[in-house]
């Protein structure tokens, strides 16, 4: 459950950090923080899955400290690329 958690407020922040940093990608701060929840909530499922050694730690309660990071960035990142991704999507679309 932590590890969930972890990827959401990740990718909340994620999702926020793209959508001010490039106003290109910018969707605005209830869109960032959706487009960053869903975007590492996914990602971070999808990194355990390819990275065996952090599902294990996952599943064994022991969340080392790298398992943590690695959650961070991963759902950080996935929250930051859907972001950009929607964002741009909807400013084509508008142009």
């Amino acid at each position: 459950m932590e590890q969930i958690l972890t990827n959401l407020i990740a990718g909340a922040i994620g999702g926020n950090a793209a959508g001010k940093a490039s106003p290109t990608f910018d969707i605005g701060t209830i869109g960032n923080t959706i487009a960053g929840l869903v975007g590492g909530g996914v990602l971070g499922q999808i990194i355990p899955i390819l990275l065996p050694a952090i599902s294990a730690a996952a599943q064994g309660g022991n969340l080392s400290v790298g398992g943590i990071l690695t959650n961070l960035i991963s759902g950080g990142a996935g929250g930051a690329i859907l972001t950009a991704i929607i964002g741009a999507i909807k400013n084509k679309a508008a142009a």
